[in-house]
């Protein structure tokens, strides 16, 4: 399968052993190839990959008897030779960022100075207040011109494609319909951004919560955990959207047992249109007074002037359509006048006098 290779040839492969500081792996062949097991460890030298594991390597060539691979070629192992290979090859190679110098950084690879422009360093979103000289990091030669001496890379190129395989991945696992587990790492007044194994996905604000939210900021903070499921994945332009509500209960299946035609209770007003009031019945669930049925309203009057947000109004549950999520009101008399007209009703009731306005109320 393997056979033939040519230096800077790029192969997946499968991890046989990690013996020490080599990694052995699989080329279908008698003999297999080598990798350094410090390209896979982190600054604490714990290896990330292990025995049956695929990785993506790059051949370098046969090297005192061993057939040697790398992932990225080290920025102070690296010859002209080298890194005249890394080029035509494609293959990642360290450099250290030594300066930064008009149009971008200076970088060194091996004994060799390259030029890194400003667009070609960090991925596509940076972090505010990045910095970059100082560090150790990945490059793509892009150019390599008069022996070595105008030398043009790209940390980008490696961020991308990292990025591309990472997407490719994400893709398989991260479908309509999966439940998923993110951080948000924004609040905005449409939704939040939310950090899904290292992909920004989108909750808007309707898909928070069965309940309206008028302030983000109430119901999520910035590095909350959550759960939610995937409503749309488009890959193909990398947006994906999700939904915390799509995990609730919608308060809407229980509507009908919890409520009736007739029902009077005092309710909070949560939304206003030209066309009404909404008026919230239970959490998640508002019923709409239209504004036909409103006392000394006509088709001229603003209803956010004489009504506010958040004020009480007396109403009486008209019509239940849980099926279309609609509920009909109208305006009643509150409880609380209900309750002192009947205290007046039974104090009046002795029996002896009669009082025709208890009685008309009575009736």
């Amino acid at each position: 399968m393997f056979e033939n290779l040519t230096p800077g040839q790029e192969i997946e492969t499968t991890v046989v052993a990690v013996n020490g500081e080599t990694i052995f792996i699989d080329l279908n062949a008698k003999s297999e190839g080598v990798v350094n097991a410090a390209e896979f460890s982190d600054e604490n030298g714990v290896c990330s990959v292990k025995e049956g594991d695929k990785i993506k390597v790059f051949f370098m060539g046969e090297i005192r008897g061993e057939l040697k691979f790398t992932a990225r070629i080290k920025g102070e192992d690296a010859d002209s030779s080298m890194i005249e290979n890394a080029f035509s090859s494609r293959i990642p190679v360290d450099g250290h960022v030594e300066k930064e110098i008009k149009g971008g950084y200076e970088v060194k690879i091996g004994g060799n100075r390259a030029f890194c422009p400003f667009s070609q360093m960090g991925g596509r979103q940076k972090e505010e207040n990045e910095t970059f000289v100082g560090k150790t990091l990945p490059f793509i030669i892009t150019e390599y011109k008069e022996g070595g001496k105008n030398i043009l890379v790209s940390n980008r190129a490696v961020l991308e494609a990292e990025r591309a395989e990472h997407i490719v991945t994400l893709s398989k696992k991260v479908t309509e319909g999966a439940v998923v587990e993110g951080t948000v790492k924004s609040l905005q007044s449409f939704g939040a951004f939310v950090d899904v194994d290292g992909f920004q996905t989108l909750l808007p604000v309707s898909e928070i919560s069965f309940e309206r939210v008028n302030d983000i900021s109430t119901v999520l903070s910035v590095g909350q955990k959550i759960t939610a499921k995937v409503l749309r994945a488009d890959w193909e332009h990398e947006r994906v959207s999700i939904s915390m509500k799509a995990l609730a209960e919608d308060p809407w299946s229980s509507v009908s047992k919890k409520f009736k035609v007739g029902d009077k209770f005092d309710g909070t007003i949560s939304r206003i249109a030209d066309f009404g009031l909404f008026i919230s019945v239970d959490k998640g669930v508002d019923g709409l007074v239209h504004v036909s049925t409103l006392k000394d309203v006509d088709r001229n009057t603003n209803l956010k002037k004489k009504f506010k947000v958040g004020n009480t109004l007396s109403v009486v549950i008209k019509e239940i359509d849980a099926e279309n999520k609609r509920i009909s009101l109208v305006p009643a008399t509150s409880v609380e006048q209900d309750n002192s007209a009947s205290s007046y009703i039974n104090s009046q009731d002795d029996g002896e006098t009669y009082n025709p306005f208890a009685a008309l109320l009575k009736k």
